[in-house]
């Protein structure tokens, strides 16, 4: 017995809209109910059938294919079980929505040829390198295209061959239920191709393994941590396909005098308890190669810094610099004589307060703070 239209079985139009669609399910379903028909076959097959028609007519996507191609949307897994004509353009578009929507399957028709890996290569270089910059050499293991078969992979004076299990498509559909899905060629891996006599220099894989030597460009003012982009220097592409890309990870040598932050630059240089009392100067190199000297006024306290403008490291794009700073720490004198010992003796008993205001008002709240516990 043929179907009832979905449209009439509802008493609806086919212009209906959801809401008008959800009232008529109501009533019909009421009608039909089997709590209100118990023993009525005939009731309960209209509230089946019912029930399948607002099932399909209140889902947009099966509206829509109903509308399109009547109850044989839905018959077989579709319309005519994937054969020509209007069934094997809906199995189509309902393949496309999948894939659109939630991913599935992949790209399209397979050609053969594959993007090859991106790869990494770890760099070192000194501060003075980072400074100044410079071109430097490497030496890159990767996979090259292979000059045997120019990357095609098939042995010289044959060509790959179309996949028979997918007809050259790189996919292969499975009915299942309402949709046919589609899935990469178990066959070709999606590409559509095979090759029956591979390259004897590749094997097939249309790339072999090299060592190339790359020139990296190094500029000056360079951070560590930085990420060179080299395009189309990475891994070479299956039969033929693009190459990918080679990043250089850039990393600098811990320096045994500066210490880097951003453009800036530090420098910890230790000084005389009488220089740092008295006053007096010091040269200091700097990153460039030159040297540069720094005042030390009379009664300077450890960890006081002083500042050389325009002596730190280039900033990349630009042509300033940032500032170098001289931290200096008090050295403490030790291995002392009997006459140092007897001078500071003397110089410890003349002192005052004055002339160590930060340890006296130090000791002086420690006294106050003692006194306060006591009161």
């Amino acid at each position: 017995m043929a179907k009832r239209d979905f449209y009439e079985v509802l008493g609806v139009s086919r212009d209906a809209d959801e809401k008008a669609l959800k009232s008529a399910y109501r009533k019909m379903a009421m009608k039909y109910h089997p709590d209100r028909n118990p023993g009525d076959a005939e009731a309960e097959a209209s509230f089946k059938e019912v029930n399948e028609a607002y099932d399909t007519l209140k889902d947009g996507q099966k509206r829509a294919a109903y509308d399109r191609f009547g109850h044989a949307a839905f018959e077989n897994g579709g319309f005519g079980g994937g054969g020509a004509g209007h069934g094997a353009d809906f199995h189509s578009t309902m393949s496309d929505i999948f894939e659109e929507f939630f991913g599935m399957g992949g790209g399209r028709r397979g050609s053969g040829r594959e993007r090859g890996a991106d790869l990494r290569y770890n760099l070192e270089i000194t501060l003075e390198e980072a400074f100044t910059g410079k071109t430097v050499e490497i030496e890159v293991p990767t996979s090259v295209t292979c000059e045997t078969c120019s990357g095609s992979g098939a042995k010289p004076g044959s060509s790959p061959t179309a996949c028979r299990t997918c007809g050259g498509s790189g996919r292969v559909r499975a009915a299942q239920g309402f949709f046919t899905l589609e899935r990469t060629c178990p066959s070709c891996q999606g590409r559509g191709q095979v090759i029956s006599d591979p390259c004897a220099g590749c094997g097939g894989s249309g790339r072999t393994v090299q060592e190339r030597t790359l020139s990296v460009n190094i500029p000056a003012g360079i951070e560590d941590g930085t990420r060179i982009r080299l395009a189309g220097e990475g891994e070479a592409g299956l039969r033929g396909g693009p190459a990918g890309d080679l990043y250089i990870f850039l990393s600098l040598k811990p320096h045994e005098l500066f210490q880097r932050d951003g453009a800036d630059l530090y420098c910890r240089v230790p000084i005389s308890m009488t220089t740092a009392a008295l006053g007096g100067q010091f040269d200091v190199p700097t990153v460039d190669g030159s040297t540069s000297r720094v005042k030390v006024p009379e009664g300077t306290q450890a960890g006081k810094q002083f500042r050389l403008r325009g002596k730190g490291m280039p900033i990349m794009r630009s042509s300033q610099h940032g500032d170098m700073y001289i931290q200096v720490t008090v050295e403490t004198p030790t291995n002392l004589t009997r006459r140092q010992r007897e001078l500071l003796s003397e110089f410890e008993q003349e002192s005052s307060g004055e002339n160590n205001p930060e340890s006296a008002g130090f000791f002086s709240k420690v006294k106050d703070f003692i006194d306060n516990l006591g009161a």
